[in-house]
């Protein structure tokens, strides 16, 4: 792979993205390049109905939307929180928080930013959420100017000793049904 000059890492602020955080972290200090660390947050949080209706004009509307972005943005800290020793082995790190759809938003940072390769985490989905509807990863490798490298993280961590059992457990041994 190519030396990359800017990484972007998108982030859910899940626990299952920190695996591609943690991958973006690795690329950027093998390959001295700076890491983008975006957040996208939905517009469902705008939809709070003020106590007075006469207040929704354009004023307000941008006071909320500067609230939701404001609040993302703590989010992200906070998320990266835990990251802030490995940050010193990479030359830069801007982080961003943008607002509406995720898929288009990462792809047009990805535009703007003029980033050479996106890191990504995808979120586990169930066999029939996966047959009817495209995941975001899958729109983002489709649409993105640049590579993408999706990484999970070890199966380990997805599965919990109650979770993942074997499906057999209750047959013995030797016994054949």
């Amino acid at each position: 792979m190519n030396a990359s000059k800017q990484i972007l890492v998108p982030t859910d602020l899940s626990e299952d993205s920190r695996a591609g955080l943690r991958s973006g972290i690795t690329l950027a200090a093998q390959n001295n390049s700076e890491l983008l660390v975006l957040h996208v947050t939905q517009a469902l949080q705008l939809w709070q109905i003020p106590d007075e209706l006469y207040l929704l004009d354009e004023q307000w509307i941008k006071w909320e939307v500067d609230r939701v972005l404001s609040e993302a943005r703590l989010d992200l800290n906070r998320f990266l929180e835990p990251h802030r020793q490995d940050f010193g082995k990479i030359p830069a790190i801007r982080t961003k928080a943008v607002l509406g759809p995720v898929a288009p938003r990462i792809i047009e940072v990805a535009y703007s930013e003029e980033v050479d390769l996106i890191v990504m985490s995808p979120k586990p989905h169930g066999p029939v959420r996966r047959l009817f509807s495209r995941s975001i990863t899958d729109q983002i490798t489709r649409e993105a100017p640049c590579p993408v490298l999706s990484v999970r993280p070890p199966r380990a961590q997805r599965y919990s000793q109650d979770r993942f059992r074997p499906v057999f457990q209750g047959i013995p041994q030797g016994s054949h049904a």
